[in-house]
């Protein structure tokens, strides 16, 4: 890891309390090499080289971003419990990806969550990718999230994050190389790179680097810009950003300076339901628990964009509004956060804290950026249509997702209401008390 892109304080390999000496092997992954994935793992598994091992590979493929293969070895007499205990996830970056993802802190993210015991042990990084302990348990599908048992469990399990991991200041990644910023209000191609990256840390004045809006930044100066057309849209979303910036960066909101350490892509494949979760009632009810993977996007960010985020994955790719959680489904799962959040915190408040009154008010802070997950994610996959070697239609993404975007837009300025427009679906649905 170049320690030089940090701004943190750096010992012996250890970078705000982070260790940073996590092995590198000097290989690579390619899915036109049926043996570099063997070899990887090997060289983390040596004793898995032997004449009684059976090492075999499942692909998932629940994933639109990066390779995910699961690495076990069936030796004889073994349970699937025993194999499943010593198996090794193997997730190899998308083509293009340190475009949109800094790779260097997605590390740092998953070692900083090992040390609050809220990530598996990270066993190795390699050239392209990396390699980590599996997690036994369940993935989850988006209707799973609609259970109750299931998403009171992704609150409480959100709000240890949110409580619990801090903060850590640094520079927000980039590959300038590859920027795009022609047809910027802001001359961005005739800066300098400690311009450049000021121009992207700095989008939110007051706000410490790197956050949800300065990744946003880095992703519209990442957008193509080789027709007109995608130069004026570039310039349109740049716009956008800083209006969205000026209304949302300096809201108030949980956590120091209103920013939480957040995961930013709850998507149910990235919620998994631990195997014995089920061996805990309280009542009739079954009470589950849940932990989280893929730390790629989390960065600092405002709780409720967090949340609003999880919201929007409750409708899976498809972007189904039906599916959306009703306000009833909202004030369930902001209840469970709240308390788990404020019983949660290395220094608890002086005073009791009002949980009802915390509830509404973040309750109406996630009705308020309910519209921004789909501006993320459309300028998100906008560079994916051009980077991406994966079987996804990202330009259709996009257009759903900013389209998301534009008619939450329409809908609190009051533009739909004097057009004479029928409410959106997603709107509709948003609104149900039920």
């Amino acid at each position: 890891m170049a320690v030089g892109r940090e701004n943190g304080t750096h010992h012996n390999g250890v970078l705000n309390g982070v260790d940073r000496r996590i092995r590198h092997i000097p290989l690579s992954y390619t899915s036109e090499d049926d043996g570099s994935a063997l070899r990887l793992v090997l060289a983390v598994r040596p004793e898995w080289d032997d004449a009684d091992s059976r090492v075999e590979f499942v692909r998932f493929t629940d994933g639109i971003t990066n390779t995910l293969l699961k690495a076990v070895n069936k030796r004889a007499g073994l349970s699937k419990e025993d194999v499943d205990k010593d198996a090794i996830l193997l997730r190899a970056y998308g083509n293009g990806t340190d475009l949109i993802i800094d790779r260097h802190r997605e590390t740092q993210n998953h070692e900083l969550l090992m040390k609050h015991g809220l990530a598996p042990e990270l066993l190795a990084r390699f050239e392209n990718g990396m390699m980590y302990r599996f997690i036994r348990g369940t993935v989850t599908h988006p209707a799973d999230l609609r259970k109750p048992s299931i998403y009171k469990a992704v609150a409480r399990r959100l709000a240890q994050w949110h409580a619990s991991v801090p903060c850590i200041p640094g520079r927000t990644g980039h590959s300038r190389k590859n920027s795009r910023t022609d047809g910027l209000s802001l001359p961005a191609t005739a800066l300098g790179d400690l311009e450049f990256q000021r121009a992207i840390d700095g989008v939110a004045p007051g706000k410490p680097s790197p956050n949800v809006w300065t990744v946003m930044q880095k992703w519209i100066f990442a957008l193509p810009t080789d027709t007109e057309t995608q130069r004026t849209r570039q310039a349109g979303l740049q716009e956008e950003l800083q209006k969205i910036v000026s209304e949302f960066s300096q809201r108030p909101g949980l956590g120091e300076n209103a920013l939480v350490f957040a995961h930013c892509d709850l998507l149910s494949g990235n919620v998994i339901v631990l195997p014995d979760s089920t061996k805990a009632t309280n009542g009739d009810k079954v009470t589950e628990t849940v932990t989280f993977i893929d730390y790629e996007y989390a960065t600092p960010s405002p709780a409720a964009f967090d949340i609003a985020n999880h919201f929007a994955e409750w409708g899976g790719f498809d972007c189904d509004p039906t599916a959306l959680p009703t306000r009833a489904q909202r004030r369930e799962f902001i209840a469970d956060y709240i308390h788990a959040y404020f019983s949660q915190l290395p220094e608890r408040p002086d005073q009791a804290v009002d949980e009802a009154a915390e509830a509404a008010k973040l309750f109406d802070e996630v009705d308020h950026f309910r519209g921004i997950p789909g501006f993320y994610w459309g300028i998100w996959a906008l560079i994916q249509a051009t980077i991406s070697q994966i079987d996804f239609d990202y330009a259709s993404y996009a257009e759903t997702r900013l389209g998301e975007y534009w008619a939450w837009r329409a809908e609190v300025s009051g533009e739909r209401q004097r057009s004479g427009g029928e409410i959106p679906p997603r709107e509709k649905r948003w609104a149900q008390e039920e």
